[in-house]
This record gives structure tokens, C-alpha cells and sequence, in this order.
């Protein structure tokens, strides 16, 4: 060999021994069942080097330098296991399974499993992922067991809501990572002050009839448990765009650490999303942000997260009149003579299902909520856990709207004298004003045995809000000021319980439960008093408290025949107090009681070799349920009655089935009678004076169809993916006499979505391109209303308004993984 050769050949081996030494290489593996683990991240410490173990759990680093260093490796459900190196080693490294913590144990305790007597659907982030084109939770959830979604708007952005089982919105309970949602006061959810929160969403339960014992308001027919954050191991990134009919667009970018050292994860998403509304002028400006903190320790995890939203939605909440809808114009003109309003333009618009009677420009609903949360979960051995938690939500904004020749003395404005004529009516713009606070504290331990698990748990909150108006500008305003304000007043309300849910296995497979709840509401109001004056009676404002005390017992049997089938059965108590309008606009003496309900379930689920099936029985037994009958209390104001007896029955069914490998489908039926036995419907007799009272047997409960239905066709092969999905909803009434002139016609929807999605791209971790076609066979339908009326010129004048949904409308959608 010449000199040459040979010292090229010693160049050669000194270059790939220094390549060989620059790196350690080795396995990772689970140190119980010496499995390899593939995709465990190995890093250097104070560089930027890293990897990740290949299907065999081997790897190779290149090291920045040639003495000791330390690398870190971690696996999602594992501890973190850091240990010293030279270049050169070869490894075998093991890593030790610890129980992860994620924010599942912020809801845990309020949730329902297999061991729960409870009907419940879980909806996880894959579904709402698929299904999330920018609209509104109540639409994405539209097809789970008994629910009925409807927007103001017609396209599921701005103002939305849903009924499950006939239940209304105020009816059911909210909770966000276990804190209430629902309104201190008038105990509804405003979905529109948490735009895009689907996109935060991590997974959804929700639970039909009383459900657990929860926080917040009473849970009269359903639960709604969300939890936020996906705390991934990885870091992430993602970016989504949707355009679509109604010009409606949205964008949002969401990013995520990934575990950062020391157990910290960040996380953060930013929305915009705007909507033109099917109904005309119906438009939404709305904006989000989500940021979220945690630190995942050895038996700990610690969770903050900011959810703020900013609304401006032009307001459609009066709804469409029947005979425009109708292109009746006989109709029309009865309406015109009797509620006045513009005539001609109300004539040119006969027929137009997207007419909005509001013309002024800003006629706008103007607000900002932002939710402050801190978790804490300690998990003081294998058996037992404590969660707390802390919140804070401040909501502050207003409506603004044009009211037409309305009187000043409601605005504490003086007659105004011109050219010797007395002014006592004015054309004028006001602002309402809500500035409220709500913020507390939320406790739960668990313990969990062989034989029983116990859950021990409760809550304290207050609410401070602020109600106030303004008069922004009037033809005749008088001495008054635009600052000035015409009412001012405080609600005050505290909510505060404590609750346990015991298990116990009576052998393999069969256990009972028990959920008792006390809770105590405190509410502060300025209220309503009749005083006795030398001239008879006066009506006068009144600081007033009330406070109610509340017994929530939950029993149940659960017997899980083997893995495949499952059979419950169990009683529930609900109880509820009234809302701030029942409270305002009453007296003591006139004042409503509390709502009571006492819940019978039944049911059974099953897991066949290719389908899955479903069934409960359900008889919700309700006392003094408030409702609306059209009587005036003693202070001259419609509020809600306590009816002595009504009660929801019903039987749902759910099932889904493995067609073939690619298809599968999956549906549900809910077949109810909703009744009140003995109903009292009031109105008022400007023939003769006073109220004129008619007895209903057996009425319908308003707003609670006899059958509910969604049927969903997949299809998975692959990168495609489509779904056709179809939902009915039978007749619904609008008032509690059965009429069916004042109803709302049953109706089926049919919506189609399909996407593609490519993995692993050169420049994009993953491309996924979807479009939905909602209302696919343009369906002219509505899927909510009202209506008033009165008897005067000898006949019972009744007045309709609907809110009609949006004919076939497409949503595009791109999302890319970075």
C-alpha cells in the first residue's frame, strides 16, 4: 500500500471514529413490559439537539460536544427520565409508567361513566373537528339523542340555542371545565360571547335528565359538560380558514408547545369570524382568543386558561311575522291594523323570508366576556385525588336600539313645551347596559377502593351585576344628558353547595349508586312592592332577598351484564330557583316558587360483534314548573306561573352499525308526550275589561315535539371521508293550548359534508380540505318562535313571529398542520 492510500485510509477512520463519537445511540423501553417505545422524544440538555426512537425504539443523537452531557427523554404516560452520557455509549434505557393527569380530572367529578345510572353522550374532539365549519356548540352537538338547535340569525353564527328533550336553554346546565356558564340571573347561555369555543374543545358530555349533581344553575332536563385544552405531548401548530354562503368567513390559528421542560405545556388559539346572517342585516363581528398554561409534575397538574370574546351581532331577535313568511296578505293587513309599524314597507317585503323589521343602522347587541381559570389537581396516591379550582368571568356590554315616538316619562324625561305644545313622546336611541362580575371557588376529592369509589365535592360562587340604561340621542330630549340614567340597579346572587356520589360493588359487575346535593341560592334584587296611599295604591321599588334551600337526592342500580351490555336504572330530585325577571317585575306576595323535578330513568346499552344499540325510558315528574299563561300578576306584569303538575315521558333509542368496511351508520329516535294536565291559558279582554280564562286538559307542553330523529351515513376510506346526515323534528307549538295555528310544522334537514386529508407533506405536517352543504335539499323550514294575543272587537286576535333557518347554504374549509 503506498504512503497515499494508507494515509488516506487513516483519514478516513479518524473522521468516522469522530462521526461515531459525536453520537450515543440506544433503545427506550416500557421498564414493566420491556416493550419498545416508538416516538419517545430523546433530547440533549442545553441544546437544541433532539430525536425521537424509530417502531423498534432504537435511536441515534449527534451530541454538540465530545465530554459528559445529560439527555432527557419522555413519553407521554411516562416519567421523564434524565440520565448522563459520553459520546459513544450505547443505551438501554427504561422508563417508568406514571398515571398522567390531563385536564379530564377538572371534570371528572361532575361527570357521568358505565358505573353511573345516567343517560349520557360523549362527543370527542375528532367529531367536532369534523363538523366544526365556524358555527355555533349547539349545531355541532344537533344530532346527539333529543336535541333541537336553532339560530336567530338562520346560519348557526350569532345568536343560537338548543332543547334537549324539550327542555330550554335556561333549563339546562352548563359548566366549562367544571365552572357554571349559564347567567347568574337569568340562568341562560349566551353562545355567542365564546365565539369558535368548538375549536378549543377537547371533548363534550352531555347528560339527559337531572344528570350528577353539578355547579351552578339547576339542572331541570339536561347537562352540558365541556372540557377545553388539548395539553399534547408534542408540539403543534395549526392553521384553518373556512368561507362560505352568507358571506360567511372565518380564520384561526392555534399553536402548542408541546411538553417544554419541567412539565410545562402552553398552548393558544386566535379567532375572527364574521357572518352577513341568512336573515337580512343579521350580521356577527365576532373575535376569541384561548390561551392556556399547565405544568404536568410527578402526582400534580396545574392548569390556567384565559377564554375571551368580543361579540357585535346585528340584532334579529324579534323574528320574521307569519304572513310574510306566508305571502299572505290578508293577514298582513291584519296585522298591520292592529301593531301598527311601517305598512309599506312591511307590504313590499311580503313573501321575504329573510325580512328583519330593525332598519337603523346600528341596532346592535355590543359585548365582552372574559373567563379567568386556575386548576390545581394533586393525585396523593394511587387511590386518592384532590382538584380545586378557581374562576373569575367578567361579562360587560350593551344593546343598542332606535325606539319610535316611545314615551319620555319611562326615560324620566320631562314634557317638553314647543311653540305651546306639551312633547310627552319622542323618537330616541337607547343603550341597556349589563357589567357583571361571577367568581369562585370549586372543590372535589376522589377516592377510589375495590370494592367502592367515593366523590366528595362543592362549590361557592357570587354575582354582581350591574343592569343600566341610557339615552343616547332623542328628537326631544328635553334638560336631560346622554349620560343620564333612566334605571339603575344590582343584582346580587350567591349559589353555594356541597355534594357526595358513593359507589359500591355489590359483586362483579353490579353496583348502586348514591348522589345527594344540598345547595343554597341567595339572591339580592331591587324588586317590587304594592303600598296602600290615600288614593289607593302605589307601585314602589324595593330592596329585597330571598333565599332557598335545596335537597338533591340521586339513587341508581347499575349491572354490567359482561363488557358488551349494560342495564341502569335510578330516581333523581332537581330543583330550581326562579330568574331575575320573575323576581323583578313581582312582589312577595305575587312572587313564584321554586321549580321541583323528580326524574325516573331506565335504560340499557349493548356492544354487538358489528353495531351498538340503545334504549331509556324516561318520566320526568315535574312540580310548580314556571310557564308562561298570559296572567298579569299584581304589579301589572306577564311572568311566569307555577303550574301544580306537568311531566315529560318519553323513550329514546340509539344505535349505530358497521356496514361494510368504508360505511357505517349511526342514528337516534326520541318518541315523548310532554303534557300539562290541567292548563289555565289567560288573556287579556280589552272587549270587557280584565283577563278571560280557558282550561286546557292534557295540553302540550310549548316547544316540545312528540318525536325528534337524526340519522348520520358515513364514510371512511383512507383520505376521504363524507357524511350525510339527516334530522327531524315534529310539530312544535308555540303556547301550551295545542293550537295548531300557533305551532311551528314539522320538518327534515338534510346536510352533507366529505374532505380529504393528506399527511405528512413537505411542507405541512398534514393538508385537510373539507366542505359541508347544510339544508341540502333546501328545506323551508323554521325552527323557533313566539306568540301573543288578545281578545278585542269580539274575536281573540293572535299574532305570530317565527324565526325562518337558512335555505341550501355550502362551507368550505381549510385546515393545514404546521
Amino acid at each position: 500500500m503506498s504512503i497515499r492510500k494508507l494515509l488516506l485510509t487513516v483519514l478516513v477512520l479518524l473522521v468516522a471514529t469522530d462521526a461515531w463519537s459525536q453520537s450515543v445511540t440506544g433503545v427506550i423501553f416500557d421498564d414493566q413490559t420491556l416493550d419498545p417505545l416508538a416516538g419517545a422524544a430523546v433530547l440533549e440538555a442545553d441544546s437544541n439537539r433532539g430525536t425521537a426512537t424509530d417502531e423498534d425504539g432504537t435511536f441515534e443523537l449527534q451530541l454538540s460536544g465530545d465530554g459528559l452531557t445529560e439527555i432527557s427523554v419522555r413519553y407521554l404516560g411516562y416519567a421523564t427520565r434524565t440520565v448522563t452520557v459520553q459520546p459513544g455509549d450505547e443505551l438501554r434505557i427504561g422508563l417508568e409508567r406514571r398515571a398522567l393527569q390531563t385536564g379530564e380530572v377538572f371534570v371528572q367529578a361532575l361527570r357521568a361513566d358505565e358505573s353511573s345510572p345516567i343517560a349520557y353522550t360523549n362527543i370527542n374532539r375528532e367529531e367536532i373537528d369534523q363538523q366544526n365549519f365556524g358555527r355555533d356548540l349547539p349545531f355541532l352537538v344537533n344530532s346527539t339523542p333529543s336535541v333541537v338547535s336553532t339560530s336567530d340569525a338562520g346560519a348557526g353564527v350569532g345568536y343560537t340555542g338548543l332543547r334537549i328533550r324539550g327542555v330550554d336553554q335556561t333549563r339546562i346546565n352548563v359548566t366549562m371545565n367544571g365552572i357554571p356558564v349559564n347567567d347568574g340571573e337569568s340562568q341562560n347561555v349566551f353562545w355567542v360571547n365564546m365565539p369558535d369555543l368548538a375549536s378549543s374543545v377537547e371533548n363534550i358530555q352531555i347528560q339527559r335528565g337531572v344528570g350528577s349533581s353539578t355547579h351552578g344553575a339547576g339542572a331541570f332536563g339536561a347537562t352540558m359538560n365541556i372540557q377545553t385544552g388539548r395539553m399534547e405531548a408534542e408540539p403543534f401548530g395549526e392553521v384553518s380558514s373556512t368561507i362560505g354562503s352568507y358571506n360567511t368567513r372565518m380564520f384561526n390559528v392555534q399553536i402548542g408547545s408541546g411538553e417544554i421542560g419541567d412539565g410545562w405545556n402552553l398552548e393558544g388559539r386566535l379567532s375572527k369570524m364574521d357572518s352577513d346572517g341568512y336573515i337580512d342585516r343579521a350580521a356577527s363581528d365576532l373575535r376569541s382568543l384561548n390561551l392556556s398554561a399547565s405544568r404536568q409534575g410527578e402526582q400534580s397538574l396545574l392548569k390556567m386558561d384565559l377564554i375571551t370574546g368580543q361579540e357585535k351581532t346585528y340584532q334579529a331577535w324579534n323574528g320574521v311575522p307569519e304572513p310574510i313568511l306566508e305571502n299572505d296578505s290578508g293577514e298582513l293587513e291584519r296585522y298591520i291594523a292592529n301593531l301598527g309599524g311601517d305598512a309599506n314597507r312591511l307590504r313590499e317585503n311580503l313573501g321575504n323570508r329573510r325580512f328583519n323589521e330593525f332598519t337603523y343602522q346600528n341596532q346592535t347587541d355590543n359585548y365582552q366576556q372574559d373567563h379567568y381559570h386556575l386548576h390545581y389537581s394533586w393525585r396523593a396516591s394511587d387511590t386518592w385525588r384532590l382538584n380545586s379550582s378557581l374562576h373569575y368571568t367578567y361579562g360587560r356590554g350593551y344593546f343598542e336600539e332606535f325606539r319610535a315616538e316611545d314615551d319620555l316619562s319611562t326615560y324620566q324625561i320631562d314634557p317638553v313645551e314647543i311653540g305651546g305644545k306639551t312633547i310627552e313622546q319622542s323618537d330616541l336611541v337607547r343603550r341597556r347596559w349589563l357589567d357583571n362580575h361571577f367568581y369562585g371557588a370549586i372543590f372535589s376529592s376522589e377516592w377510589t377502593q375495590d370494592q367502592w369509589d367515593l366523590t366528595v365535592g362543592g362549590a361557592y360562587n357570587e354575582y354582581d351585576g350591574d343592569h343600566f340604561g341610557e339615552v343616547i340621542w332623542a328628537r326631544y330630549a328635553g334638560e336631560s344628558m346622554p349620560e343620564d340614567r333612566y334605571y339603575n340597579n344590582n343584582g346580587f346572587k350567591t349559589d353555594g353547595n356541597v355534594y357526595g356520589k358513593f359507589n359500591y360493588y355489590l359483586r362483579d359487575g353490579l353496583n348502586t349508586y348514591v348522589d345527594l346535593q344540598l345547595r343554597r341560592v341567595t339572591y339580592q334584587f331591587l324588586g317590587l312592592r304594592v303600598e296602600e296611599t290615600q288614593g289607593g295604591q302605589e307601585i314602589r321599588d324595593l330592596e329585597q332577598q330571598v333565599t332557598l334551600d335545596f335537597f338533591n337526592p340521586k339513587v341508581g342500580l347499575v349491572w354490567q351484564v359482561n363488557n358488551q351490555h349494560r342495564l341502569f336504572a335510578s330516581l333523581s330530585v332537581g330543583s330550581r330557583e326562579p330568574g331575575r325577571r320573575d323576581y323583578v317585575e313581582s312582589t312577595p306576595e305575587s312572587r313564584p316558587s321554586p321549580e321541583r323535578l323528580y326524574d325516573y330513568e331506565v335504560g340499557y346499552e349493548g356492544e354487538f360483534e358489528r353495531f351498538r344499540a340503545g334504549l331509556n325510558l324516561y318520566y320526568m315528574d315535574y312540580r310548580d314548573q314556571l310557564i308562561l299563561t298570559g296572567a298579569v300578576n299584581d304589579v301589572g306584569a306577564y311572568v311566569r306561573e307555577n303550574v301544580d303538575r306537568s311531566y315529560r315521558a318519553g323513550i329514546e333509542l340509539h344505535g349505530g352499525v358497521q356496514l361494510t368496511r368504508a360505511f357505517s351508520w349511526s342514528g337516534n329516535l326520541t318518541l315523548s308526550r310532554n303534557r300539562i294536565p290541567e292548563y289555565v291559558h289567560y288573556l287579556d279582554n280589552f272587549d270587557e275589561g280584565g283577563q278571560t280564562a280557558r282550561v286546557y286538559d292534557q295540553s302540550r307542553i310549548a316547544f316540545s315535539p312528540d318525536l325528534i330523529s337524526s340519522s348520520s351515513l358515513q364514510f371512511n376510506r383512507g383520505s376521504w371521508r363524507a357524511a350525510w346526515n339527516a334530522k327531524y323534528v315534529s310539530r312544535q307549538y308555540l303556547d301550551n293550548t295545542s293550537t295548531t295555528s300557533r305551532s311551528i310544522d314539522p320538518y327534515l334537514v338534510n346536510d352533507f359534508r366529505a374532505g380529504y386529508r393528506i399527511d405528512n407533506t413537505l411542507w405541512a405536517s398534514s393538508i385537510d380540505l373539507q366542505f359541508q352543504v347544510n339544508n341540502l335539499l333546501d328545506t323551508r323550514y323554521v325552527s323557533n318562535g313566539y306568540t301573543f294575543g288578545w281578545i278585542a272587537g269580539g274575536d281573540e286576535q293572535h299574532f305570530n313571529y317565527f324565526y325562518p333557518q337558512a335555505g341550501r347554504n355550502i362551507l368550505f374549509k381549510l385546515t393545514i398542520g404546521l
